[in-house]
């Protein structure tokens, strides 16, 4: 029997086999190239290259457009299916598109599919049942290629129209939520980082509980805090001739921290290689503990995250992190020191600090210059709550993204065969 594990209730019977050019017609994009985009530009078009970055499976928002004549060029039916004919790795050039719209210019190096039945729908198809078969199709090594010649002969199971266009429907409701989901994650980003370079640049300020102003923030340098106990000795994970290789990590054991490792604010210890605690144990430095704010100084400049509990006794570090470790509280909230290393103002100053051409890097000694705004206690604490929330807020939205996301693989893997 050929018919999905999932489906609609007002179908049922076998889906038919065919392979594509029983009912596709192949037509090759031309020209078009990244020098001939334009803002202003009058004809609307698509690039190959967009496939990846821009689109997913429907094209109902044209994103570039040109001043190149339409004579000149291959335009869209309205529903045809896009598929890359070159790219960088098999599994890449393994994507389509329905272009919703006629009459936009393609560029070259686009595999057209030209049909009767929902563009939608077999885009949906070819993107996910079809995914690994057409990726075996590809050839080459450096550059991949993907002609029509070897499309045409792909095998599909085609369901009725009706049934095209309910499976499509029902898709593109996921996508769309996906989509407001992405939209609401991105403007929360962006608020957070208004707020941030409007409280560090003290446009706007707190007050106190009993309505008083808070006082002048002192202009101090990382070096500072040190002298004056308030920060342990930042630290990172320069582990010299003993540093660990990869033939050193073990399944389970303790997290060996790279800059990687911290991305969007956290610190993701599902990620980590592991050591041994032994072997952790014999090394010299960059030993981190919970609470400590950890600084990437390395290639990936101005990451930041704070350790979170945990469930071994310190995470080890590598030369490519630096932890910062506050020892007098009354003086200074962590979780500020947290947020204000993410803040503009901070992060400019790093990078004014850094050297290398090709890889950015900012030694220890260098990261004791980084100048620091700080305000008393209550007002960290007040800054640091208030931005935190919109973190938790942040997050929120992007796990719903990450669970809708799942949710659609799934529905994906059942609904088509």
């Amino acid at each position: 029997m050929t018919a999905p594990k999932l489906r609609f209730k007002e179908f049922d019977g076998d889906w038919l086999p065919y392979v594509l050019k029983d009912f596709v017609s192949f037509r090759k994009g031309k020209g078009i190239s990244k020098a001939d985009i334009s803002e202003d530009g009058i004809n609307e078009c698509i690039r190959y290259g967009e496939l990846y970055t821009t689109y997913g499976q429907v094209i109902r928002k044209i994103q570039s457009k040109t001043y190149v004549s339409k004579s000149e060029c291959v335009l869209s039916q309205a529903g045809d299916v896009l598929i890359p004919a070159s790219g960088e790795t098999q599994i890449d050039i393994a994507t389509a598109s329905c272009v919703l719209k006629g009459d936009v210019i393609l560029s070259g190096d686009l595999n057209i599919l030209s049909h009767k039945e929902n563009g939608e729908w077999l885009a949906y198809y070819l993107s996910s049942a079809k995914k690994l078969d057409i990726a075996q199709l590809a050839q080459g090594n450096s550059v991949v290629h993907l002609y029509s010649s070897q499309l045409k002969d792909l095998k599909i199971n085609k369901p009725s129209k009706a049934e095209q266009t309910k499976i499509a429907s029902f898709l593109s409701a996921v996508d769309e939520k996906i989509s407001q989901l992405t939209k609401k994650h991105q403007l929360l980003s962006q608020y957070k980082q208004g707020m941030m370079q409007k409280l560090f640049s003290q446009q706007l300020r707190f007050k106190a509980d009993d309505g008083s102003e808070f006082g002048e923030w002192e202009e101090i340098l990382v070096q500072y805090l040190v002298d004056k106990g308030i920060l342990e000795k930042p630290m990172d994970g320069n582990h010299g001739e003993i540093h660990p290789t990869s033939k050193d990590y073990v399944e389970e054991g303790i997290p060996f921290v790279m800059a990687t490792d911290i991305f969007n604010g956290k610190l993701h210890l599902e990620q980590t290689k592991k050591l041994t605690k032994q072997q952790a144990d014999s090394l010299r430095k960059g030993f981190s503990r919970e609470g400590d704010v950890l600084l990437t100084h390395k290639a990936n400049i101005g990451n930041v995250a704070i350790v979170p509990q945990l469930d071994v006794e310190y995470l080890m570090l590598t030369p490519q992190v630096t932890y910062y470790r506050v020892i007098n509280f009354s003086r200074l909230n962590n979780n500020f020191l947290k947020v204000y290393f993410e803040s503009p103002q901070f992060q400019k100053n790093l990078l004014d600090l850094c050297t290398g051409a090709t890889r950015l890097y900012i030694g220890i000694s260098e990261q004791r210059k980084l100048p620091i705004s700080l305000p008393c206690l209550e007002e960290q604490t007040k800054i640091a709550n208030f931005l935190s929330a919109i973190d938790q807020k942040i997050e929120v939205v992007a796990q719903q993204i990450e669970q809708a996301k799942t949710w659609k693989k799934g529905l994906l893997q059942q609904m088509f065969v």
